[in-house]
């Protein structure tokens, strides 16, 4: 495992690099998913994507955003320890290809959140310039937070900034505090994790009692199973970010109601609980 954590940095600093630039330029209309089937959460999602890499956010979003016909939810990412975006590219690009607008922070250290809350002013400065391509084509009323270890923290952190509506932390460390965090949260561990054990991530559902909160442990993971390749975490993540931020009631099955499908689907989890709060959410709107 040392040479995993080794290489994490260092394939961070190599692959920076070579990340492609964005493209820059101006754009009109309402947050309205594009159509994918319940079964196609985990599958590239409708739009072609592009990254821009900035100072201290990387944007991954639709390459047609500014002849969108919808404004696109947005989603704030934090890096694991000495990890940048890149090493999280598959993950990110997966979610932009469904519509999504990822400001991910450019830092290595990201547990106070402070880049993630940047990356919300950032896209905020972007939508209101008529030279822009996300004029007008952000959605800033959906927003979500999300990230991996120290990341993953930071997210619980940036969950309790009012233009949040959601957080889905990945294999979460400790330094965070969920008590005010507002919205609803999905909380990932790894069944195999031996950095952030499944114990501390539970730590944060147990004390989630406030807000509707699942706790999910992906069967067989370790802690750098979502680095390098979006893997079994695309599609719960995708799902639950369309739920929450676009109102794909497509996903809404997969987390809530008697039958809710990770809770069924014991192949790939090997833990899935929900809290009361949760459980009071039906499988369909009323």
């Amino acid at each position: 495992m040392l040479w995993r954590k080794l290489l994490v940095p260092l394939t961070s600093i190599v692959l920076v690099l070579s990340a492609p630039a964005g493209v820059n330029a101006a754009s009109a209309s309402i947050t309205a998913p594009a159509t994918v089937s319940a079964a196609d959460f985990g599958a590239p999602g409708p739009y072609a994507t592009t990254v821009e890499v900035g100072a201290v956010t990387t944007l991954y979003y639709p390459r047609d955003i500014a002849r969108s016909d919808r404004r696109h939810p947005v989603i704030v990412w934090g890096n694991g320890t000495f990890a940048f975006p890149v090493v999280y590219r598959d993950l990110l690009l997966h979610w932009a290809s469904h519509g999504f607008v990822v400001a991910a922070a450019n830092t290595p250290q990201s547990n106070l959140g402070v880049s993630m809350r940047a990356g919300i002013d950032l896209l905020t400065r972007r939508n209101a310039d008529p030279g822009s391509v996300f004029h007008d084509r952000v959605d800033l009323e959906r927003v979500g937070a999300s990230g991996h270890s120290q990341g993953g923290a930071a997210a619980i952190v940036v969950g309790a900034d009012p233009r949040v509506d959601t957080i889905l932390p990945i294999q979460p460390g400790p330094l965070a505090n969920i008590n005010a965090v507002h919205g609803p949260a999905l909380l990932l561990a790894g069944q195999r994790d031996s950095i952030v054990f499944p114990a501390l991530v539970r730590a944060f559902y147990n004390a989630a009692g406030h807000i509707p909160a699942i706790y999910g442990e992906l069967r067989g993971a370790d802690h750098f199973t979502v680095v390098g390749g979006a893997g079994p975490f695309a599609a719960p993540t995708t799902a639950w970010f369309r739920l929450h931020l676009m109102g794909d009631q497509t996903a809404r099955a997969q987390f809530f109601g008697p039958a809710c499908g990770i809770c069924a689907d014991t192949r790939t989890w090997s833990d899935v609980r929900r809290n009361t709060r949760a459980t009071q959410i039906p499988a369909a709107t009323p």
